[in-house]
């Protein structure tokens, strides 16, 4: 490791340093880019020693960047990932974590707003409930995210408040653990929202979201809060739909309201529909003869933590089981298609102008609204789901 990383750098290089790091953003000598990481987070106030100690010893770490270049997707259905996700086992350790921290959740839910059932969906499907928060040293993640000229943006800001976390004294660069992106803890959160978002819940001075979980609850609950998640309203709710109704109008991002969805036939499984003036959307995850649900503003936080919607929408229905929901109906939903038949239903769209983006066989958002768009065109059901029948038309 360079001398400069073991020891302050002089004075006289710190500002040389500095414009050393805004030239050199990503990529290049490794120890000139720490140098320059260090010499960032020293004019932003961390002392020297305690800066030269985060990034002593940082090193590339290979099997981060072979993740980071094949991460895996939701090839999955949404009844083949909830199924999996949403199980029993984790819905009776979930109610048990709420019935031992009552009054931590009772905090987070007085101070942020945000129920117990959201937290905990979150904290079983991250990590399952802190057993499994990843192997990979943090420091070197970051290192390797922020030095590789990928997403440099995104690392480099999360690399400096790392170091922020061993100024604090909340986490130890050569020990601590996480995921292969730099995601830390118990609900696995990057050190950024951490530093931002931090609440030390069980009053030891320190926010340790990794091994307390007063800490990683109430940490969540702010973070949660910021996202825009609205005290007292839904975010998801299951429903039974008519055989007619205008599916050109489902998916993401509508203009009606659960109202004006509920004069159309839409019913609440619960019966409740007194969030009738909230916008809201149907969402259909397997068409309209598979489960379906109202989505509320408040819904957008899940956007926000994740963006794959089949992630999202089992999250969001995982809470609300906490809450008393029963299981959702599976339906009988209409035959999908295999990854090469989307990937030529892919090609097909495109062809006719609409942009899905890669070319993957993967129904993601942009295949989503451009399904919708051709089955218009064509006369189905505008539902968003891909069949067969739809390739067939095209």
């Amino acid at each position: 490791m360079n001398k400069a990383l073991r020891h302050a750098l002089p004075l006289a290089l710190l500002f040389a340093s500095t414009g050393l790091a805004q030239a050199q953003q990503c990529g290049g000598d490794l120890a000139t880019f720490l140098e320059g990481v260090q010499a960032e987070a020293m004019a932003a106030g961390t002392p020297p020693e305690l800066a030269g100690r985060a990034l002593a010893g940082a090193a590339i770490d290979q099997k981060v960047l072979s993740r980071d270049r094949s991460q895996g997707v939701f090839r999955q259905t949404f009844l083949e990932f909830s199924g999996r996700t949403v199980s029993q086992g984790r819905l009776d350790i979930g109610r048990q974590k709420i019935k031992e921290y009552a009054e931590v959740f009772a905090r987070a839910e007085q101070e942020y707003g945000v129920p117990a059932g959201v937290i905990t969906a979150f904290w079983a499907m991250e990590t399952d409930f802190g057993a499994v928060q990843g192997d990979f040293n943090t420091r070197n993640a970051l290192v390797t995210l922020a030095h590789d000229c990928r997403r440099p943006e995104l690392f480099r800001p999360q690399l400096l408040s790392l170091i922020k976390m061993v100024e604090h004294g909340d986490l130890d660069p050569a020990t601590n653990t996480g995921a292969w992106a730099g995601e830390i803890g118990q609900v696995q959160m990057l050190p950024k929202d951490i530093i931002e978002f931090g609440i030390d819940g069980d009053g030891d001075g320190h926010v340790n979201v990794k091994q307390s979980s007063p800490d990683a609850i109430l940490t969540a609950a702010k973070f949660i809060q910021h996202l825009g998640f609205k005290r007292g309203e839904p975010w998801i709710q299951e429903v039974t739909i008519p055989e007619s109704l205008p599916f050109e109008k489902s998916g993401l991002g509508g203009t009606m309201t659960a109202g004006e969805w509920f004069a159309l036939g839409v019913q609440p499984r619960d019966g409740d529909t007194g969030f009738s003036a909230l916008p809201a959307s149907l969402v259909l995850p397997q068409g309209r003869k598979g489960p379906a649900f109202i989505t509320y503003p408040n819904f957008n936080i899940y956007l926000e933590w994740n963006q794959s919607f089949i992630y999202t929408t089992s999250a969001a229905y995982f809470a609300t089981r906490f809450g008393g929901a029963p299981v959702y109906q599976k339906g009988n939903p209409e035959p999908g298609l295999d990854v090469d038949q989307m990937s030529a239903l892919q090609t097909k769209l495109q062809s006719l102008g609409h942009d899905v983006g890669k070319i993957d066989g993967i129904l993601g958002a942009g295949t989503r609204v451009a399904v919708q768009k051709e089955q218009q065109r064509v006369g189905l059901p505008a539902d968003g789901w891909p069949t067969p029948a739809l390739l067939n038309a095209l």
